[in-house]
């Protein structure tokens, strides 16, 4: 099965089904015991920067690590797995040292994220698609780091778009289905990373399906660069994406009135994929998969869900119950497209027809 099948028998299903999303790729490999030797491998044994916690990495030092990752995900029942590329941006990358070896990481990602998914496919016939994660790299392009000192900016637009430009041409040699820009706390981030996969669809001559996941930060309901749910979408719906959601930040519970309002307005599949709850104490998170089961099963008959997933904290066991709790529920109603006027600064606007 191509691309161009997969996608076609992907959306197929998403007509019929809700799908399922992996999970958290760190907190699985928390369980691994790597070292840091893990992380630095042959390739990066003298690097002079410490590497261990750059999890992007170990697709090149331990590629078979990973691969077991999405294997597992797969088992639970996921039909979309994310690439092992959230930082694999020069951006963040730089901090380690290792911006020069971006596009590695990303075609290498893809490439063991669609051999799983080529295996499991091949044993049901079931399209297995591969989600290219895109993160909102460590800078802020519309806030500045410094309360003291509100025009600084420690990254640009333009070197920013170049940046994801390098992770987006190595998804796409990668094999990658779609492209995730996830986790998005700053919409001028997301606008970069928007141009950037259009330079690069441009260059390749290769257009992948764009999906778009926001971060709701606090209770307050707005993104950290201060747009509510409504107005992020208004501020991305020209993109006309393949699916849009929400994901990280906030525990399923404290997710559920701003998905709500997602739903409501959005004119493409909504996904969500929030975190096993906010860490506790110990770092730990305390929704259980039993717990979590019960948020997805009350979103679904609710009529809220296209795509639903898991963000930090989550493992296989908590995707198999997602999977239960969805199952045989059908997937949210899309709305026809409103063509009156959309616009947004923080707060959204709907010209009056």
């Amino acid at each position: 099965m191509n691309r161009e099948q997969r996608l076609t028998a992907l959306n197929a299903e998403l007509t019929k089904r809700i799908l399922i999303l992996d999970g958290s790729m760190g907190a699985y490999l928390q369980g691994f015991g790597l070292t840091a030797e893990d992380f630095h491998g042959e390739r990066f044994a003298g690097h002079k920067t410490s590497l261990k916690g750059n999890s992007d990495l170990l697709t090149l030092t331990r590629p078979a690590v990973i691969a077991e990752v999405h294997e597992a995900y797969l088992a639970a029942g996921a039909d979309i797995v994310s690439t092992n590329t959230f930082t694999a941006t020069p951006v963040s990358q730089a901090e380690y040292a290792l911006d020069g070896v971006v596009h590695d990481i990303n075609v290498e990602a893809a490439r063991l994220a669609r051999a799983a998914c080529d295996a499991f496919e091949a044993k049901d016939g079931k399209p297995r698609a591969v989600a290219g994660s895109i993160g909102p790299t460590t800078k802020l392009l519309s806030m500045s780091p410094e309360v003291g000192d509100p025009g600084r900016r420690d990254a640009d637009f333009d070197g920013m778009a170049a940046g994801y430009k390098e992770q987006i041409l190595g998804l796409i040699e990668g094999g990658a289905d779609l492209l995730l820009i996830e986790t998005i706390t700053d919409t001028l981030n997301c606008k970069s990373a928007l141009w950037a996969a259009w330079e690069a669809f441009d260059e390749t001559g290769v257009e992948l399906p764009l999906w778009i996941s926001g971060t709701i930060t606090d209770r307050s309901g707005r993104t950290l660069s201060g747009q509510t749910v409504e107005a992020f979408y208004n501020s991305v719906r020209h993109a006309k994406p393949w699916a849009v959601g929400l994901n990280c930040a906030l525990g399923p519970g404290d997710m559920r009135a701003f998905l709500a309002d997602l739903a409501r307005v959005a004119e493409c599949p909504v996904s969500a994929y929030p975190n096993a709850g906010l860490p506790n104490a110990m770092g730990g998170y305390d929704e259980t998969p039993h717990s979590m089961e019960e948020h997805y099963g009350e979103w679904a008959r609710a009529g809220l869900l296209n795509i639903a997933g898991g963000c930090c904290g989550t493992t296989p066991e908590h995707i198999t119950h997602m999977l239960h709790a969805v199952e045989g529920v059908a997937p949210r109603v899309i709305p026809a497209w409103d063509k009156r006027m959309k616009l947004a600064g923080l707060e959204p606007f709907t010209a009056v027809a």
